[in-house]
């Protein structure tokens, strides 16, 4: 399809065409959320499927999306940004504690966010690999967003003399990585741990990375 159909415009039922329109693409993403991140997945929902899910229309649908990739775009960064809301909030909760106790904090955080639903972790880690360059494009981004995220702390805890002074972009692409590939493992239960046990052992590497051998805080 060229383009989205015209959605209609005025007030009606007491909202705003902005307010239906938002009403509309939440439901979608809704039920995107529970067909693409459980049964039947990404590769195997039609837009009728979505639509009926949604309780609205395949002319609805259009309304709002082109294709069902920008549906699953949409899903993504949304779930994306709940994690991050969750890890930031956590950053400003922890700020006074020491350094362990704060990289703990944080990550039970995230943990907890993404691990709480599977579906997100679905979204996050499977449904959107191989869809396209394009959200393979949106999926690195994001990906680099969190390694700037992660920097960030860690340069944070470099000025306050709790970590060592390097370029900490590396480390920090390697482990984002391997966070990804441990909760994914983990959701999928992959790993015999519990999730406790998986932030503790992230945690460890993280303070690693921090705070190699042989150096110490003041030095």
């Amino acid at each position: 399809m060229a383009g989205r159909l015209k959605a209609p415009t005025g007030r009606y039922g007491g909202k705003t065409a902005e307010e239906r329109q938002a009403e509309r693409r939440r439901r979608f993403l809704d039920a995107a959320l529970q067909l693409f991140g459980d049964t039947p997945g990404y590769r195997n929902t039609t837009v009728a499927a979505l639509s009926e899910a949604a309780g609205l229309s395949t002319r609805q649908f259009y309304e709002e999306f082109r294709t069902l990739e920008d549906v699953l775009a949409a899903l993504h960064l949304q779930v994306n940004d709940w994690a991050e809301q969750a890890v930031l909030a956590a950053v400003g909760d922890a700020a006074d504690l020491p350094l362990v106790d704060r990289v703990a904090a944080i990550f039970r955080a995230y943990a907890a966010d993404v691990t709480g639903d599977p579906r997100r972790v679905r979204i996050t880690f499977v449904e959107i690999i191989g869809v396209s360059p394009r959200l393979e494009e949106q999926r690195l981004a994001r990906r680099a967003r969190w390694v700037e995220l992660l920097c960030a702390e860690a340069n944070a805890a470099v000025a306050r003399g709790e970590a060592a002074p390097r370029d900490y972009r590396l480390p920090a692409t390697a482990f984002i990585g391997a966070v990804n590939g441990l909760l994914h493992d983990w959701s999928a239960g992959w790993v015999e741990a519990t999730l406790e046990e998986a932030v503790e052992e992230l945690v460890r590497q993280l303070l690693a990375i921090l705070r190699p051998v042989g150096w110490r805080p003041g030095a």
